[in-house]
């Protein structure tokens, strides 16, 4: 960016601008209403239409593909997302405005009609690609460039984030597994509204971020037009992505319809990301581009496998699980609801997501390494480490007809000390790498890559039912621990090319005054 502004210096508590709850608070409401939902999703898909809270009686098959092509949508939604906060209406408002859409959709979710489900969905797909990548955004925006408080920021705003999935579990999915499916779609809208106050509320302390750019500073920032009006002087871009989009089209007509869409869709994005790096003006830009796409796929690999929580996962809890209890809980009873086993993986967030951070936070001062990098593929192998207990659930059943409940818990707990490691470091990661004149777009970018690892998800809880549980479970296991090997042997190469992002982080007070300026200012 050409220009550069002073900052007035921002209110903090406990030792973080005042905005960062603001964006915590209005994360955790909506949060609640997005994991709520998710929570009984798939529960309500397959329930028998003939129950007393009778669900659509689907087969699982079919509820983890929509479950799949649902979750792969909401954040594949955020690239138009991103592209509506930097070209119309800037961070803030763009994310009023997905808040007041996912209100509409959850609402519409508590009609018991068949329309009122796909039009609800469709409403939650397009408010959530609207407000998580902008919100996001926001956040890193609170912080000067080079402090470390970044990344404890952003574990806080995760934990936000998963204090409203861990309640969202409990209350949501005890509502619609007791009470009735809709009238937790229902309550889902409600704390959807409960955040857009908050977020109203707190405009004042959202003054310096998330504001549209001026007229001059949007023609400087990303133009799709340019990007892939230029592409016809690119002649190896040019030869790529039409190598891709005839094999989209070939799988469009021959093979699938919505995964021809899906393929022309990603060459898209691919087309667009060539010249994206075609555009950047500095050898240190392009490296950290490079490092960022990689980035990308270890965010594929880890939500491919994490997100069997939300399908596969969940019908293991349901049918295949033991979830008797010695004694009775009030207005439950003495089986533990399926759903509420969601709430694990936010419940050992909020345990211990501060003493993660604080963990990597104390390795880099000790100059131990600590890089993003090496975080998300450690984070990777933890992750996978954790579906050795569900295979182990699975020879259980096997032998018994059942499994133990602490293979799950077990399970949850190592995806969550691996997502600690992993998620919100990412996050992070792309505030650092990407230029500001695709900041957004990037965001964007990045919420698809989690969302085609939900669709990956779902596709390999299909399989399940053909492969069996004990082969997907021990498959995951290890891809994602070879995987992430592989990129640990690499990690040096890497690291060069990051150009010593990360090497001068350290503690920034907020009386230091300083210039907002791009990640290119390093490179200039």
């Amino acid at each position: 960016m050409a220009t550069a502004t002073n900052r007035a210096p921002q209110k903090e508590l406990f030792g973080h601008p005042v905005g960062l709850y603001i964006l915590f608070f209005t994360e955790m409401w909506e949060r609640f209403s997005y994991y709520g939902m998710r929570a009984i999703l798939v529960l309500y898909l397959v329930s028998a239409t003939t129950d007393g809270n009778a669900g659509l009686g689907w087969t699982q098959g079919e509820a983890l593909a929509l479950y799949g092509w649902y979750t792969m949508l909401v954040y594949v939604a955020s690239i138009p997302g991103g592209i509506i906060a930097d070209k119309l209406l800037g961070q803030k408002k763009t994310v009023l405005w997905g808040g007041i859409i996912l209100v509409a959709g959850h609402g519409i979710l508590a009609v018991e009609e068949m329309w009122a489900f796909y039009t609800g969905l469709g409403l939650i797909i397009i408010g959530v690609g609207m407000l998580k990548p902008n919100i996001s955004t926001m956040v890193g925006g609170l912080y000067k460039p080079g402090d470390i408080r970044r990344d404890k920021g952003f574990t806080i705003f995760y934990i936000g984030i998963n204090l409203g999935a861990f309640l969202s579990s409990l209350i949501v999915g005890g509502v619609g597994e007791f009470i009735g499916w809709h009238w937790g779609f229902g309550l889902a809208g409600i704390a959807m509204a409960f955040g857009l106050i908050v977020y109203l509320w707190g405009q004042k302390y959202l003054v310096n971020v998330g504001n549209l750019l001026s007229k001059v500073e949007r023609s400087e920032g990303a133009s799709l037009s340019g990007l892939f009006g230029d592409l016809f002087n690119s002649p190896i871009q040019l030869v790529v992505s039409a190598i891709l989009m005839i094999g989209s089209i070939y799988v469009l007509i021959a093979e699938s319809i919505p995964y021809g869409f899906l393929c022309i869709f990603l060459t898209l994005v691919i087309a667009m990301m060539l010249m994206v790096y075609k555009d950047l003006t500095t050898q240190v830009m392009k490296d950290r581009y490079v490092v960022m796409l990689l980035s990308f796929i270890l965010v594929i690999v880890f939500w491919g496998a994490f997100e069997q929580a939300g399908g596969l996962m969940n019908i293991y809890a349901l049918d295949k699980t033991n979830r008797s209890l010695p004694f009775a809980i009030p207005f439950i009873g003495d089986e533990v609801p399926a759903s509420w086993f969601q709430s694990l993986n936010a419940l050992f967030i909020i345990s211990f997501g501060v003493l993660v951070a604080n963990f990597w936070a104390r390795r880099k001062l000790k100059n131990k390494e600590a890089s993003s990098i090496f975080k998300m593929a450690i984070g990777v192998i933890i992750m996978g480490l954790g579906f050795v207990f569900m295979a182990a659930a699975s020879v259980q059943f096997e032998a018994n007809g059942s499994s133990a409940m602490y293979w799950l818990v077990l399970a949850y707990l190592f995806h969550t000390i691996g997502e600690l490691s992993s998620s919100p470091v990412a996050l992070s990661f792309i505030t650092k790498l990407a230029p500001v004149k695709y900041a957004s777009l990037m965001m964007g970018v990045y919420f698809a890559a989690t969302g085609l690892g939900n669709k990956l998800a779902g596709v390999l809880g299909e399989f399940a039912a053909d492969a069996g549980d004990l082969a997907i479970f021990s498959g995951i296991t290890i891809f994602t621990i070879a995987f992430s090997i592989i990129v640990l042997i690499m990690l040096k190469p890497l690291k060069r090319l990051t150009h010593g992002v990360e090497d001068e982080e350290r503690e920034m007070l907020e009386t230091e005054q300083y210039e907002i300026a791009d990640t290119e200012r390093d490179s200039k």
